[in-house]
């Protein structure tokens, strides 16, 4: 494993790690990670670091990112090191590109988005940059995701302040109410971004009780309703087992990217 930057603020990196055994005359697949946490500063990336020990382990490259995340209010951090709106839909964007420009081995036709909770809208986000008007916060892509996983995903936005989510999380990510910055809602809420065309699996459990399965089941609903390809995995578990490597939730989700990604165990 090694770290990365991908800009100049202090959270603008990532950890690549790379696995063992023989590399495919292509390249090795990539996973980028996008951790969780409400988008709130307290949390990092060593959330997603168990899944990319597994990751590796099944023969993939894993891009492990951190981003600019909300600030506590009563904490001086400098502006340029603040996430919030747009930063850290600006940073997730960055990471993901900067893959093109990294020195390593890896297959740009073969990359999944994988993220949790609140990674996991910046995840399903990243799946729909192709939708966003030209000009718009994270819009022309240079590199479009081959599949998408949101693991316990924040997938629609307004919904998710409806129901007091995060108590009010999603107001501080964007910088106020749906009411009063909805244009900032609609360019940062996947479910307004469906009709992208990457596949996306949904895994969740029934016992969630900081990100409701009714999140992913209004995602999973829209993307359906365009056409667009979606499964949605759910099994009798909590919000944080989706990230355990030991759990069925999260081994299933591992094995439908190997599958889509066409990916070999790095050790027999």
């Amino acid at each position: 494993m090694r770290t990365e930057r991908y800009g100049p603020a202090t959270d603008q990196v990532a950890d690549l790690w790379l696995p063992d055994g023989d590399l495919p005359e292509t390249g090795w697949p990539v996973v980028v990670l996008v951790h969780g946490g409400f988008w709130r500063h307290q949390y990092v990336r060593d959330l997603t670091e168990p899944l990319a020990r597994d990751l590796a382990r099944r023969g993939f490259a894993v891009w492990n990112v951190e981003y600019r995340r909300v600030p506590p209010p009563d904490r001086v951090i400098p502006d340029e090191d603040r996430g919030g709106w747009p930063n850290t839909l600006l940073d997730v964007a960055a990471a993901v590109d900067a893959l093109a420009d990294l020195d390593a081995p890896l297959d740009l036709t073969r990359v999944a988005v994988v993220g949790h909770s609140a990674g996991g809208h910046l995840a399903l986000w990243l799946a729909g940059r192709s939708r966003l008007p030209a000009g718009a916060v994270g819009a022309a892509p240079r590199l479009v995701p081959t599949v998408a996983v949101g693991l316990a995903p924040v997938a629609d936005l307004r919904r998710g302040e409806r129901d007091g989510m995060g108590s009010g999380a999603m107001a501080d990510l964007l910088g106020g109410a749906s009411s009063d910055v909805p244009e900032r809602w609609d360019l940062a809420d996947p479910v307004q971004l469906v009709g992208h065309g990457v596949p996306v699996l949904l895994v969740h459990g029934e016992d969630d009780d900081s990100v409701p399965l009714a999140q992913s089941e209004a995602y999973a609903a829209a993307v359906t309703a365009v056409g667009d390809e979606v499964e949605l995995l759910v099994d009798t578990c909590e919000h944080m087992a989706v990230i355990d490597p030991d759990e069925p939730l999260w081994q299933r989700a591992a094995a439908w990217l190997e599958q889509r990604c066409d990916a070999a165990p790095a050790h027999s």
